[in-house]
């Protein structure tokens, strides 16, 4: 059974598990599943305060999907929650994304 499955099975069994919502966008990113990812990434940014790296993976989700003005939001909310946390490379990157998108 491959990751994405069981994953799925996760979060079918555990609905309100936010780390099961990130690891299964990380998987489906991973496996060029983009709007899966959004999803995914959404429902753990529903259920767990972020530090920025889902962030990164929803940008790049809306990115390869051709969706720049999301990417952009999404960037944007990864600058706020790094800078909230402190994370200074995290926000240079971030910032680095967002001027060349």
């Amino acid at each position: 059974m491959d990751r994405v499955a069981i994953l799925e099975g996760m979060r079918a069994k555990r609905p309100d598990d936010a780390m099961v919502h990130f690891m299964l966008g990380n998987e489906y990113f991973k496996a060029g599943r983009y709007a899966d990812a959004i999803a995914a990434l959404t429902g753990y940014l529903a259920r767990q305060e972020d530090e920025g790296s889902a962030y990164r993976l929803l940008a790049q989700a809306h990115e390869r999907l051709g969706e720049r003005e999301a990417a952009r939001a999404a960037y944007r909310q990864g600058i706020a929650q790094a800078t909230k946390f402190h994370h200074a490379s995290m926000v240079d990157e971030f910032t680095d994304c967002l001027n060349t998108l």
